[in-house]
């Protein structure tokens, strides 16, 4: 706060608290020559008086107790513009002591927890239910309150896992987060096929993921099989099945992040992709991204499921 402002706020507090002594002082003074409390004057049917009945000498310290203590306030406490008080209290103090104390109530409940696989804490009815409410708070802005996601966004209750499906890969995803790029290949691949050139990729695709190959124009995919070994191939595999360890989809199944109709896809393979899965291990710690894993591995996995073997296909889920 600067010196102007803190003036102000000093000179506004003062004037209310004058003022506040002044009023009662005077509402509560009787002049010389004022009719008693029982005689001010005014009677009607010839027995009803009216008088004013002064307040109380109590009453009227208990205001002057108030404004004592108001003063003593602003003396102790933070209130006068800049002044800091003799306690030194401040709010962001108070709020780190009493935030403080509320996670040690926290890491009590989550002690039982710590450190355990999130596989072994899913079969743990009261962890699920303490990772639902995390992932409820921290994660369904993004994911939905289903965890089914949306577009750009991995549905996480399938069994369809981009970066890997075991459970050590799912908690070093919500822990240390996910970063992938799909480069825009729209002018690479016109420059080398022609204005169709995208199309013809997405065709080849079609291919990869279908055994009727009757669904797409195949004359189209013969096309563009040239073009996807050269530059798709070298990250999506030459069967198009990618690599869950890099997080590259698996072009062959249902699964598709940013949507799966031709036009999606050639937004996809024209402009690029860039999607990102921000690290929550430095938000929630360690025990409370183990609890997140186990509701998401719940959702997906019956109780008492074992991890699966391996990593799982790529496709639309972190």
């Amino acid at each position: 706060m600067t010196t102007g402002w803190s003036v102000y706020v000093i000179f506004l507090v003062t004037l209310n608290i004058v003022g506040c002594v002044w009023l009662i002082w005077w509402t509560a003074r009787r002049s010389p020559g004022d009719p008693a409390p029982t005689d001010t004057g005014h009677l009607w049917d010839g027995d009803v008086t009216e008088y004013n009945k002064p307040m109380p000498r109590w009453w009227i310290n208990l205001f002057y107790l108030t404004i004592v203590f108001a003063i003593g306030y602003l003396i102790v406490y933070p209130g006068l513009g800049s002044y800091a008080g003799t306690f030194g209290w401040t709010s962001a103090r108070q709020h780190a002591i009493d935030k403080a104390a509320e996670d040690r109530k926290l890491e009590a409940t989550f002690a039982a927890y710590a450190g355990k696989p999130i596989d072994v804490l899913a079969r743990d009815p009261a962890a699920v239910r303490l990772g639902r409410s995390i992932f409820a708070e921290n994660c369904a802005a993004c994911h939905g309150s289903s965890a089914r996601g949306a577009i750009g966004y991995p549905n996480l209750t399938d069994s369809t896992w981009l970066w890997g499906g075991s459970p050590d890969r799912i908690l070093e995803t919500i822990q240390h987060g996910r970063e992938n790029m799909m480069p825009a290949w729209g002018s690479v691949l016109t420059g080398m096929g022609g204005g169709n050139a995208v199309d013809e990729v997405i065709a080849y695709v079609r291919v990869l993921g279908s055994s009727d190959h009757s669904l797409v124009n195949n004359t189209l995919a013969a096309q563009g099989k040239p073009m996807f070994d050269s530059i798709c191939a070298a990250c999506h595999g030459p069967e198009g099945k990618g690599d869950p360890a890099r997080g590259i989809p698996n072009l062959t199944d249902a699964d598709w992040l940013y949507g799966g109709s031709n036009e999606d896809l050639r937004k996809s393979i024209s402009d690029g992709r860039h999607g990102q899965m921000p690290a929550h291990l430095g938000i929630l710690g360690d025990t409370r991204t183990r609890l997140v894993g186990a509701y998401v591995w719940s959702l997906s996995h019956a109780a008492g499921a074992t991890a699966p073997a391996g990593a799982s296909p790529a496709g639309s889920s972190p």
